[in-house]
């Protein structure tokens, strides 16, 4: 008993020496506009630019530090949105405390807790990216994530709404560096433009990202409402075109205590229109088609994060989607006395839901020295697809007698993906950092196809058809900076493996190996406003389930779109050259790159073995042989005067491809032959911003994709001109847009081909429109939000649609 009395005695003799001879620092964070407490905010003790302790404050903005030796120190406080303070204590024998009472000042792109987006858009070269911070200028470009993204340097959009990046479509489509696995194309005319934060072009990935997609990822960053309280902010547009369209959307966020929960609803309907022919030469064939796309579609998220504690925060959230659409195609066929058949008039209707739930649970670690963290997510999603069909065709002969064919089509398709991610990542020291992680990716999906076609085998009428796939892979990544010089090097190794079933075992596909995927970046600043940087990754695209799955798409009287089950993954190897120039008035930035690829995974078309008649096509993917490809792309963004500034960009592509096409030989028909061509495609942009005063500004924006000479068929030039102006008012709280996109209505898809056999054709849709939209804001003091790491898909997502 004694000798615990005695070390009870010790320890608080040593507790008092210890104090006496140790300081305290403690203060207030505040915001300057309105004195309002900062919650959270990252304030850091350094000696000599080491972290020696670090806090957040708390919900009134205090922070305090004890138990500091007594010595100079550096202050740093950090807050989202807000300059960053620096300053210097001092604790002695004479001063053993110290109180630091700071007022952020916001950065000029916040204010009042209001999200408020930079008049004109800026472009950034990171290390690994090119970052474009969205601005007023592209949100007036139309109402979705869909409308703005032809504005965006080397991304291009199609007549189907598919993206491209620097002229190729094997490109992955994030949002906050999350897959949503619904269809790109129809989750960005979902996602209102005025949501949108920045656009992050990654274009040559680093080994910490998986490895799929040749030209890179295409990463969407949302506006995160991080606000006190209750807040949000709504957005609605209309767009007019022959039908009107419209979207609106709806953010909500309550944040209290170490509690903050968050959630949105978007809707987007109408109909949209799409209509083209194609003319066939060699037996003087006209086929006309016509689409209606009645579309309505709802998008919602809800979920909470909760602040454990300064260094430990859980999150979880759902997001679901639904859409319900109907698609009406008409296919009048005129054979101009070719055959005893005089015309064909197929009448297809296409309709089902589209459900896809998404369900995530993320923890991450903040360790005590700064940048060190760890974090854990798991995620499940839940695809489920039903489509039916109705086909109903009505053939005349040349004796007027008619016949007709009517059946029916249905297709049940489900996706159920898990995955799981741990990501760690430690600064060694203020130069060098070490990044690791490991992710294993399960993907079960499942289809089943029935058709009453009395054309078909019996045996085919009925069919099942099963693609799993199993990615287990792990990442290091190590890298320094110097004063002038940074480094970067990385490697990611995977184990994957496929199992296609079509019909229960009738036919199987099963591929399995390990593969090393490794980059490099290199980055020299020659000064403050010039910089060089040099990269090198290794990609890959696997097919996906649309492009193996032998099983109708879609159908015409005169083709169908089918998948190719044993379609062979596409290996690319990528080596880029970035400069950036920093100018007084904005900013220049250029880059060249040079890929090798292996197996090329594209399209083809080709005769219909089965048709007897020798008129029906096939439209299918096949791997090409080894490919080269090289471009480069140039932009600028500079501001002329005070209300005047330009951004016109450059981009040029070109492609060695070589594969087998069928070609058209008079009297043979059409024969499998080897073919090579240099495939070149140049694209170009221009958009201007006209300021009156500080509520209103109009803008001109010009594009031109010229003409590409392909492996399969040519694609002619498409140009067009938009306008539009936008107004703000009630403090920035409140913007109004107009766009009157394609004034002059020349934007088309036109084509012509000899493969497999001489055709030409067009297609239009409603890209002559006038958008009208309004967003409004609401919101308090900001909050600290739960980053999250990015993730991505696995596939090529190129599907069998047409239209």
């Amino acid at each position: 008993m004694k000798l615990k009395f005695f070390l009870l005695v010790l320890l608080g003799v040593i507790s008092t020496v210890q104090a006496q001879n140790s300081g305290t620092v403690s203060g207030k964070i505040t915001e300057k506009s309105n004195s309002a407490p900062i919650s959270y905010a990252t304030v850091s003790i350094k000696d000599n630019g080491k972290v020696v302790s670090g806090v957040n404050t708390d919900d009134n903005g205090d922070f305090t530090f004890k138990n500091l030796a007594l010595k100079s120190y550096t202050i740093e406080i950090q807050y989202i949105g807000f300059r960053k303070y620096i300053g210097s204590i001092i604790l002695s024998e004479n001063k053993k405390s110290a109180t630091v009472n700071v007022s952020l000042e916001e950065e000029a792109t916040q204010l009042k807790g209001v999200n408020i987006v930079a008049e004109r858009s800026t472009i950034e070269q990171k290390i690994d990216r090119k970052v474009v911070n969205v601005g007023k200028d592209l949100t007036t470009a139309g109402a979705s994530a869909s409308d703005i993204m032809n504005n965006i340097p080397s991304v291009n959009v199609d007549q189907d709404g598919k993206l491209s990046l620097r002229g190729n479509d094997n490109v992955r489509v994030l949002i906050d560096g999350r897959p949503s696995n619904i269809d790109p194309a129809q989750l960005l005319k979902q996602i209102p433009s005025t949501s949108i934060k920045k656009i992050e072009l990654i274009t040559n990935p680093s080994a910490k990202y998986n490895p799929e997609g040749m030209s890179g990822i295409i990463n969407i960053i949302l506006h995160k409402n991080a606000n006190v309280g209750f807040n949000g902010s709504y957005s609605g547009g209309i767009t007019f075109g022959e039908t009107a369209k419209y979207n609106q959307s709806l953010d909500l966020n309550y944040k209290t205590g170490k509690v903050n929960f968050f959630g949105n609803v978007g809707q987007n309907f109408g109909t949209y229109h799409n209509k083209g022919f194609i003319n066939r030469f060699d037996e003087d064939i006209s086929q006309k088609i016509n689409v209606l796309n009645d579309n309505d579609s709802y998008l919602y998220k809800i979920g909470m994060d909760y602040l454990i504690d300064d260094h430990n925060t859980l999150s979880i959230y759902t997001n679901q989607n639904k859409s319900d659409g109907k698609g009406f195609v008409d296919t009048d066929i005129d054979y101009n006395n070719v055959t005893d058949i005089s015309n064909i008039f197929q009448k297809s209707r296409y309709w089902g839901p589209d459900q896809v739930g998404t369900y995530n649970l993320a923890y991450k670690h903040i360790f005590k020295k700064e940048g060190h963290t760890l974090d854990f997510e798991a995620n499940y999603s839940d695809n489920k697809k039903t489509q039916n069909a109705s086909f109903d065709t009505k053939t005349t002969k040349i004796d007027n007698t008619s016949a007709d064919l009517l059946y029916n089509d249905f297709l049940k398709g489900t996706r159920k993906l898990s995955t799981v991610n741990i990501d760690y990542v430690n600064p060694l020291n203020e130069k060098t950092t070490l990044e690791a992680g490991a992710e294993a990716r399960i993907t079960k999906t499942g289809n089943d196809y029935i058709t009453g076609n009395p054309l078909m085998p019996i045996a085919d009428r009925v069919s099942n058809y099963t693609y799993d796939t199993d990615i287990y892979s792990a990442y290091v990544t190590f890298g320094q900076k110097f004063k002038k010089f940074s480094y970067q090097l990385g490697a990611r190794f995977e184990s994957y493996k496929v199992a296609a079933n079509l019909n229960h075992g009738k036919d199987k596909f099963d591929d399995d190996y390990i593969t090393l995927y490794p980059s490099a970046y290199l980055t020299y600043n020659l000064n403050e406003k010039n910089t060089l940087q040099f990269s090198y990754s290794r990609r890959v695209d696997r097919p996906s389930l649309e492009q193996t799955k032998p099983i109708r798409e879609f159908a015409t009287p005169l083709v169908t779109s089918l998948g190719n089950p044993e379609l062979r993954p596409q290996f690319t190897n990528s080596v880029e050259v970035n400069y950036t120039k920093t100018l007084e008035k904005g900013s220049f930035t250029a880059g060249v790159f040079v890929r090798s690829i292996n197996d090329q995974i594209s399209r083809v078309l080709y005769p219909d073995l089965a048709d007897p008649s020798n008129e029906k096509q096939i439209m299918s993917y096949t791997n090409f042989d080894h490919n080269t490809s090289y471009g480069f792309e140039v932009s600028l963004n500079y501001k002329i005067t005070k209300w005047w500034d330009i951004q016109p960009s450059i981009d040029f592509s070109s492609i060695n491809q070589e594969g087998i096409v069928y070609k058209y030989v008079a009297g043979d028909k059409s024969i499998p032959e080897q073919k090579t061509v240099t495939v070149a495609a140049f694209n170009g942009r221009m958009n201007s911003n006209f300021k009156v005063n500080k509520r209103l500004s109009f803008l001109l924006f010009g594009f031109y994709r010229g003409a590409v000479d392909g492996l399969q068929n040519n694609s002619h030039e498409m140009y067009k001109m938009d306008i539009g102006s936008r107004y703000t008012l009630l403090n920035n709280k409140m913007n109004i847009s107009v766009r009157f996109n394609d004034v002059f209505n020349t934007m088309k898809y036109a084509f012509d081909t000899m493969s497999p056999y001489p055709q030409a054709g067009q297609f239009t849709w409603e890209s002559q429109t006038v958008y009208l939209g309004l967003t409004y804001n609401f919101g308090g003091a900001k909050i600290k939000n739960l980053q999250r790491k990015q993730r991505e898909d696995n596939t090529n997502k190129g599907g069998g649609g047409m239209f």
